[in-house]
């Protein structure tokens, strides 16, 4: 995320070559995909881990204080 983020910010300053935003943004397409494939195998495995749950009910998330 961190280096998608850096592409980001490179490419909004305008200071590269096209043939360098193109590059950026090819490995910007490489990187965003890759993210959505790990937010949607951690959406299924927590999906299947609420499907196998003894009590089925699940409340929200909630840190702990420190």
């Amino acid at each position: 995320m961190a280096e998608l983020e850096a592409l980001v910010e490179r490419m909004e300053r305008g200071e590269q070559s096209l043939e360098e935003a193109l590059r950026d943004f090819e490995r910007g397409i490489y990187l965003t995909r890759h993210c959505q494939g790990a937010l949607s195998a951690a959406e299924q495995k927590v999906e299947q881990l609420l499907e196998n749950s003894e009590e089925g009910d699940v409340g929200p998330f909630r840190p702990e204080d420190p």
